[in-house]
C-alpha cells in the first residue's frame, strides 16, 4: 500500500503522467487526478487510446511539483492495476471539475481510468540556494 506521505503529495497537484506499454514501446499519457477511495482515478482524452491500453493492465502514475518554482522538488510514482471507469460518481466528477476543451487540437472527449496503487516511490530535490560561504567551506580540499 502505497505510504501516506506519496497520497499527500500527490493530493497537491492535478495532473500527471500515466505509463504503460504498447506494442512493446513505452507509452505515457498526461492526465488530471483525483484521490478516491483507496484509490486514483484518472480523466484521460478519449482520443488516445490510453484507457483501452492500461484496461486491467500495470501501470504507473507520476506527478510533481517541477514546475512550482519551489525550493523543495518533489516525484511521486504510483505501481498499481488499472481499470476503465464507465463514469465516476457525481461527487468525483465535481472534485474533477471542468474537463479540457481541447487535446492536440481535437475537442477533448473524457475516459477515465482507476488505478489501485500496490506501491510507491517518493523522490525529493532539496534546490535551495546556499549561502556562498557555507558552499565553499564544504568543498575546500
Amino acid at each position: 500500500m502505497p505510504s501516506t506521505d506519496a497520497i499527500e503529495l500527490l493530493g497537491r497537484v492535478r495532473y500527471g503522467r500515466v505509463a504503460t506499454s504498447r506494442r512493446a514501446m513505452p507509452f505515457m499519457a498526461p492526465a488530471r487526478h483525483i484521490l478516491a477511495d483507496g484509490g486514483v482515478v484518472l480523466l484521460l482524452h478519449r482520443g488516445l487510446g490510453c484507457h483501452r491500453t492500461c484496461d486491467g493492465g500495470v501501470v504507473t502514475y507520476g506527478a510533481d511539483n517541477f514546475g512550482s518554482g519551489a525550493d523543495l522538488l518533489w516525484s511521486v510514482q504510483l505501481t498499481g492495476t488499472a481499470h476503465v471507469v464507465g463514469r465516476p460518481s457525481e461527487d468525483e466528477l465535481a472534485l474533477f471539475g471542468p474537463v479540457p476543451r481541447r487535446m492536440d487540437g481535437e475537442p477533448f472527449e473524457p475516459a477515465y481510468l482507476r488505478i489501485e496503487p500496490r506501491f510507491a516511490t517518493v523522490h525529493s530535490l532539496d534546490c535551495s540556494v546556499e549561502r556562498s560561504a557555507e558552499r565553499h567551506s564544504r568543498h575546500a580540499p
